[in-house]
């Protein structure tokens, strides 16, 4: 009777240890969780003349996940990213691939056309 009781006791031990260690995958950095907020957030915009699409449109962003802006212009010219720190990006005529970065603080961040005024997004970081 002993023995069974003790024999019990080892595997009840073992699987404890089993199911402890199993619980700790699970909440490992490589979850799907954490994966999602380390892809940049992509937004095509394009500056024709005075005319900037998209137009103020609100951007949901996990903070700490970057934002690319993919940009095509009839011209070159700065767009400015009114987070903290503030940023200033340089775009070329043609094809451009500017990166937001930092974005850690929740809130609403603006992103505008410097030399137009006009604002691309509204980046609501949570």
């Amino acid at each position: 009777m002993r023995r069974n009781l003790a024999s019990l006791a080892v595997l009840l031990c073992a699987l404890t240890l089993t199911t402890a260690c199993g619980g700790d995958e699970g909440s490992s950095p490589s979850g799907s969780t954490s994966s999602q907020s380390t892809e940049p957030k992509v937004i095509e915009v394009t500056i024709e003349g005075d005319h900037v699409t998209p137009n103020g449109e609100r951007v949901e962003v996990d903070a700490g996940q970057d934002v690319e802006l993919d940009v095509t212009a009839d011209a070159p010219g700065e767009i400015h990213v009114h987070s903290t720190p503030e940023q200033e990006l340089e775009y070329d005529k043609g094809e451009s691939t500017l990166t937001i970065t930092g974005l850690e603080q929740p809130g609403r961040v603006d992103v505008e056309v410097h030399d137009l005024e006009k604002v691309i997004a509204q980046l609501e970081v949570s």
